[in-house]
């Protein structure tokens, strides 16, 4: 089960940049994994399989060094001190805040993503100066929920990239892959420092993870843009606003 849970996640990290922390983690956490190992593994679980994908978009001319760089100018502090949060909170229903923080968070940035989506906005391969500049302060937001909850990096930064850059959605993709990679791999070793990581099921989840990331990432430009944005965007808000009301039901241990 766990390994074709990895193909599935890695499938659509390879595809679109989202998916690693947005299921895995809450998957983990309905499985019964204490918050910090849950996302511990989630964040290790990512950055593996965000390493064949990553090189993909990057060897194709996906990846924006200049956005990147403001990206991780905000996002790896973000990463520690999420971290450092969940960590302090211990156990006493840390799981269903997490799960309910994770889907609210989905829900938001995959519904506004998708207004977005719906007016249409006309690529222009570039990051301009304005749009950079503000990608820092978001992207520090961004690392604080990846390190607290592992999801994030994905949809938010997909988001953010989309918002207030007009780089094509390639190189959203693969930008956004590049900047998830370095917060999990940061984020997982912070994780796996603290004893917050499970290395069998990470195992399992990696033997699916690496080919299904691949397989994601050679298919996109395969398959029509904005009918799969849209479908990606719809589904996450559904799976985000159910998470949600999950968590706040306290339906972890249900």
């Amino acid at each position: 089960m766990a390994v074709l849970l990895g193909f599935f996640v890695a499938f659509a990290i390879g595809l679109v940049g989202i998916g690693g922390g947005v299921i895995t983690a809450p998957v983990l956490l309905l499985a019964g994994l204490a918050p910090a190992e849950a996302v511990g593994t989630a964040l290790a679980f990512s950055a593996l399989v965000k390493l064949p994908a990553a090189f993909v978009h990057w060897r194709e001319g996906h990846v924006n060094a200049r956005a990147l760089r403001r990206l991780l100018l905000g996002g790896v502090p973000g990463v520690l001190v999420g971290a450092l949060l969940l960590h302090s909170l211990g156990g006493g229903g840390a799981e269903e805040t997490v799960l309910a923080l994770v889907g609210l968070t989905v829900f938001a940035t995959a519904t506004i993503g998708l207004v977005f989506a719906l007016r249409g906005r006309p690529p222009a391969h570039r990051c301009p100066e304005w749009g950079c500049r503000i990608l820092t302060p978001i992207a520090f937001l961004v690392g604080a929920e990846v390190g607290f909850s592992s999801a994030g990096a994905g949809a938010l930064g997909n988001l953010a990239l989309l918002s207030f850059s007009r780089l094509s959605t390639a190189e959203v993709v693969g930008t956004d892959l590049a900047f998830g990679l370095v917060l999990a791999l940061f984020g997982g070793s912070i994780y796996a420092g603290m004893g917050g990581l499970n290395p069998g099921l990470l195992f399992q989840l990696a033997l699916g993870g690496i080919l299904g990331a691949f397989l994601g990432a050679k298919a996109l430009g395969r398959i029509p843009e904005r009918p799969m944005r849209l479908g990606l965007l719809t589904w996450l808000s559904l799976l985000g606003l159910g998470l949600f009301i999950r968590g706040l039901g306290g339906g972890v241990h249900g």
